[in-house]
């Protein structure tokens, strides 16, 4: 509200200074100039607002997938791909049940997503992750020139999207990705911190009842 408040008296003063300094043509073509720009602006602000939206729409979606890594055991974290305003690849962490190394949530995602484009490109995709994709899964995401990244939370001890590593807008690579951050933060941290409480709390019970 400020803003806007500021930016029309910021119009109104520059169209006073065209009207003394250049006549009523003048200030009639820095009004039309002025509301051009009025309207991009706005325009801009609504399509951020609507983006942000989708963000969110997506992200939850992400967060279900880490439910189900949760409801067996897992390290919570999730992921779907999105194109064209359809989710076309999830997928959630199954590392310890699958006792692979790539059953990671966003690898599992990508896969899914070739499959149903039948192309190995995701290149008008986007890609929702509750945590900070890996080494090995922001190293696939570039790989499968995926167009944008929206993360929950950060992984600050082994994130490669802009912790320990920024692998995804790497300038020396042939593909960056367009990354956002923070998306829903709170409610994906929250998911990772509320499953290792209750596996630390487990873990002391079992550790009680063996002695």
């Amino acid at each position: 509200m400020k803003h806007s408040m500021f930016r029309n008296y910021l119009y109104k003063k520059e169209i006073y200074e065209e009207w003394t300094m250049g006549g009523e043509k003048s200030a009639k073509r820095a009004a039309n100039r002025l509301l051009r720009k009025q309207r991009m602006e706005e325009e801009a602000e609504a399509a951020r607002i609507l983006q942000e939206k989708k963000d969110q729409k997506y992200m939850r979606a992400a967060l279900k997938q880490a439910q189900k890594a949760a409801s067996i055991g897992e390290v919570p974290i999730g992921c779907v791909i999105v194109y064209r305003d359809q989710i076309i690849g999830r997928g959630y962490n199954r590392r310890n049940t699958d006792k692979s190394t790539l059953s990671h949530a966003e690898i599992t995602a990508i896969r899914k997503a070739s499959k149903k484009l039948q192309d190995w490109r995701l290149e008008e995709c986007t890609l929702y992750v509750t945590l900070e994709p890996c080494q090995m899964c922001a190293g696939a995401i570039v790989q499968a020139r995926v167009e944008r990244v929206v993360m929950g939370c950060m992984n600050l001890k082994a994130g490669c999207g802009g912790s320990v590593l920024n692998i995804l807008e790497m300038q020396e690579f042939n593909h960056q990705v367009k990354v956002t951050r923070g998306v829903l933060e709170e409610e994906c941290s929250k998911i990772l911190s509320d499953f290792f409480k209750q596996l630390r709390l487990h873990n002391k019970v079992e550790k009680y009842m063996n002695n």
